[in-house]
């Protein structure tokens, strides 16, 4: 027979709280690292995980902690070497980290983590601040054509998922991509401040980082980066003449040393909460499109991205 002892010491190499084996809780609490300042797509990714978690009963606490620079390549080391075997650390990732690791040519990559899952696909949104003269995505694609040098564009990343989009609409627009003036910040709200700011010509970021900034006034949304409107009054890229599409995946990444088992719990806390109710209700809040994908469909899915990224990043010069 298994005594409280044993039962004990095998849940917690599971990272379950104590005691509630069997029950709905899953993890008495999570670390939550964000590679990313405050404000920006993966801190609402972590943050939208924790409400839906708690909201659930599937996880007890979570402790952040977010170190921001170079698209998570500032972060991605500290996660590796401090939470190494850590069954109860999630890292939050996505697209853009697989550009700058690229970009930067950096010595890790997520290919030293443990995929967990995907959670969502958004598309971009490119604004200007209420107050500038460009009334439209017509106007802003003209003076891009003009003189790319003098419109300075706020973003992500330097060959991130941002920077793409505008080597992409560069590219479209007969323009060499190197010509984009792309101000690279390490989080979403240092962009929306220098866009507020006037420090910058126009942004481009996920909806939902600027969604709010939208409905306010503060900002004009010029167009979006998907196949679809995510806003009825705002226009695709694709509609207005410019032949560019491209969306933000994010998910979830364990700590390299893991075991298989303390992998598969991760998994099934991240199938839990992507069956609630509240995930769902997030999901249509936020404008996220639903990208759920775990397992080896999701390791063949990084592996397919990381190729077609890397390709992009040179056609565009950017790597």
């Amino acid at each position: 027979m298994i005594n409280r002892r044993t039962l004990l010491a095998a849940t917690a190499g599971l990272g379950l709280a104590p005691g509630l084996a069997g029950a709905q809780q899953r993890f008495a609490s999570i670390y939550m690292f964000v590679p990313a300042n405050p404000g920006g797509g993966w801190d609402g990714l972590g943050r939208a995980i924790e409400q839906a978690a708690r909201q659930a009963g599937l996880v007890g606490s979570f402790q952040f902690e977010n170190v921001g620079g170079a698209g998570g390549t500032v972060g991605l080391p500290r996660f590796l070497a401090q939470r190494r075997g850590r069954a109860d650390a999630l890292m939050v990732s996505g697209s853009v980290m697989v550009g700058a690791t690229l970009t930067n040519k950096t010595p890790v990559s997520l290919q030293n983590t443990v995929p967990i899952a995907r959670m969502t696909d958004e598309a971009g949104v490119i604004i200007v601040p209420a107050n500038s003269p460009i009334q439209n995505i017509g106007q802003f694609a003209d003076a891009l054509k003009a003189n790319p040098r003098g419109v300075s564009v706020a973003g992500g990343s330097a060959g991130g998922t941002d920077h793409i989009v505008l080597g992409l609409m560069l590219q479209k627009l007969g323009r060499q991509p190197r010509e984009a003036s792309f101000v690279a910040f390490p989080g979403g709200g240092p962009a929306q401040a220098a866009i507020l700011g006037g420090q910058v010509t126009a942004g481009i970021s996920g909806w939902s980082e600027f969604s709010e900034q939208i409905k306010a006034g503060r900002v004009r949304a010029l167009a979006t980066t998907g196949e679809r409107r995510i806003d009825p009054a705002v226009p695709t890229l694709k509609e207005s003449g410019i032949d560019v599409v491209a969306t933000n995946w994010r998910g979830v990444f364990g700590a390299p040393g893991i075991n298989p088992n303390q992998r598969q719990a991760l998994v099934d806390l991240m199938t839990a909460i992507h069956a609630s109710e509240g995930w769902r209700r997030i999901l249509e809040d936020r404008g996220w499109d639903d990208a759920f994908l775990t397992g080896t469909p999701f390791e063949e899915f990084l592996a397919r991205d990381r190729a077609d990224t890397e390709g992009v990043l040179k056609d565009l010069g950017l790597a």
